[in-house]
């Protein structure tokens, strides 16, 4: 934080002067923190990848790598001081391109022909689940990985736009959210408010307050006569992707935490849903509650007409303590009740996420230098799980068998 004295404080019983003035105290030194943190534009920059790291997110061996290289058949990487072959993530991309010529390799994985859009819902409303820590990792795997990738904030508290270096209180102006491509006058393209990010393959649609709007305006447009051409509020979501569809492989949506208008129609837009759930049992009671109400509203969404087909619906066990003796119980009552539907691999809890956090990255972006090499491995070898199971149900969904 910042090295200056703090301004006095601010000593009143009035709540909304007490509670505006905290939040501007906080939100100028969050601002001045970023500022340091990455000057001098304050924005972020991805670090550069080694020619192991590369080839592996490519899907081939270093040795091959340099074969290829050595060859003139792809391009080569420029060497550190100490010999060390290092690319940009735009270049890794451009190495699975030069791979793929020959059409020999699926190394460039982007959907083709009737190959539809993936949607993945990322959601929950007990907080402290890492959905959003869940939604961001997954995000910039699929883009490593070479999938067409849109991230959409959906949390009215926009911890997804901070990860990816957004202050939203100060970087977005109005209908600069996913607002503006579902408001119900005047509706904005959503391609107007997409964003590009420090990770080459990977845009965003950022959030903040505004997306509380939505929840506003729905309750009394349905109560107003409307177009019968213009769609429900289940449907706007899915409509608006319409308009960048033709972009992308795959969108990951960060929910909110409740079960509002926004997550419903998030939920008619996916094609498949991850639930993220803490192992403990008033997490899990939290969860039920969760799943009666949607399957409630969701009925009523499909007596409307609403869209409720989804390619997979799994359960994702997060910040997982796999010494805890309590947690693992309850993994196993989970594991027996809904069987596959839960994913294999659980998200740990780590201080190697944590200590990222500190400095808005993810696993992906620190490296291993920067943190303890063995809990950075075992965090990254469990998000790596996580993630290759999800990207097996994409290219499933797609009828890919590899």
């Amino acid at each position: 934080m910042a090295n200056d004295a703090p301004p006095p404080v601010v000593e009143s019983h009035d709540a909304a002067e007490l509670i505006e003035h905290d939040a501007r105290l906080l939100s100028g030194q969050l601002h001045a923190l970023r500022q340091r943190l990455f000057p001098p534009a304050a924005q972020k920059a991805l670090r550069s990848f080694s020619g192991s790291e590369a080839a592996a997110w490519i899907g081939i061996s270093d040795a091959y790598l340099r074969q290829r290289a050595l060859a003139g058949e792809v391009p080569d990487a420029p060497k550190t001081p100490g010999g060390r072959r290092v690319y940009t993530l735009e270049q890794i991309h451009t190495l699975r391109r030069a791979l793929s010529r020959d059409g020999s390799r699926p190394y460039v994985p982007c959907r083709q022909g009737r190959e539809h859009l993936q949607v993945i819902a990322v959601t929950n409303f007990k907080g402290g689940s890492g959905k959003t820590t869940t939604a961001a990792h997954l995000a910039q795997y699929l883009a490593l990985r070479g999938f067409r990738t849109l991230a959409i904030d959906l949390d009215p508290q926009a911890s997804l736009s901070a990860l990816f270096g957004y202050q939203p209180e100060t970087d977005l102006g109005a209908g600069e959210t996913l607002y503006g491509a579902v408001r119900y006058e005047a509706p904005r393209p959503l391609g107007e408010i997409i964003r590009p990010t420090y990770f080459a393959g990977l845009d965003l649609v950022p959030g903040n307050l505004e997306l509380q709007e939505f929840e506003h305006e729905t309750p009394r447009a349905l109560g107003l006569p409307r177009p019968a051409d213009e769609p429900l509020f289940f449907a706007r979501i899915a409509t608006a992707l319409t308009d960048v569809a033709g972009r992308y492989d795959v969108v990951v949506i960060d929910c909110p935490p409740q079960l509002g208008f926004l997550t419903l129609s998030a939920l008619c837009a996916a094609t498949g849903v991850l639930v993220t759930v803490h192992p403990q049992m008033l997490d899990v009671a939290s969860m039920s509650q969760f799943l009666l109400m949607t399957a409630d509203l969701l009925g009523v969404v499909r007596r409307a007409g609403g869209r409720l087909h989804l390619d997979f619906l799994r359960y994702l066990v997060t910040r997982f303590e796999p010494q805890d003796g309590p947690q693992a119980q309850v993994v196993a009552f989970l594991r027996t009740l809904f069987g596959p539907r839960v994913l294999t691999n659980a998200m740990l809890k780590s201080t190697a996420i944590s200590d990222a956090g500190l400095t808005k990255q993810t696993l992906y972006e620190v490296g291993r230098q920067a943190l303890g090499r063995g809990t950075y491995a075992r965090a990254l070898e469990a998000a790596n799980g996580v993630n290759r199971e999800l990207e097996h149900l994409i290219r499933t969904a797609w009828g890919r068998t590899t």
